[in-house]
């Protein structure tokens, strides 16, 4: 299981699809992951420090979950099946709870804590991004031009 970070939110154009950029954070694999409007919006703002006037929904989960005196520890993005990433939220005592990788990693920003990625999705979706002395953000835009939401599915390890 590798720790990854958060590089970024870009859409993908001509069809508009968000994407979330996820490097490790003691590697050089990329992990790609198509994700819905909101969601890229949730994620987006978060890094830009944006306070909305009020919550949204992973600001209110977050709460929930300090209210109801309990500790979110970290996110691991489990699986990928047909093109579909799966995600965990790992909580205190033990306790797991199945989520979309893009809801899991906004209340992660949210709440400081690690984002991981099991070594079998890394090995069938991570990337490595050629050409390391350019910055991150030129690297994710010439990945995007060069990838699709279908090269992904039904990818073979």
């Amino acid at each position: 299981m590798s720790e990854m970070r958060v590089v970024g939110v870009r859409v993908e154009l001509p069809a508009n699809q968000p994407i979330l950029l996820l490097r490790e954070t003691s590697g050089d694999r990329y992990l790609p992951i198509w994700i819905g409007s909101v969601e890229a919006t949730a994620i987006a703002l978060e890094q830009q420090g944006v306070k909305p006037a009020r919550p949204l929904t992973h600001d209110l989960l977050r709460d929930v979950i300090k209210s109801l005196g309990r500790r979110l520890e970290q996110v691991r993005i489990t699986d990928l099946q047909e093109g579909t990433f799966f995600a965990e939220l790992v909580f205190d005592g033990g306790t797991r709870v199945s989520a979309r990788p893009s809801d899991s990693v906004a209340l992660a920003l949210r709440v400081g804590v690690p984002i991981h990625a099991e070594e079998n999705v890394l090995a069938e979706a991570g990337l490595i991004i050629p050409d390391e002395q350019e910055d991150e953000v030129e690297k994710f835009r010439e990945f995007l031009d060069s990838v699709s939401p279908e090269d992904f599915r039904g990818a073979q390890p």
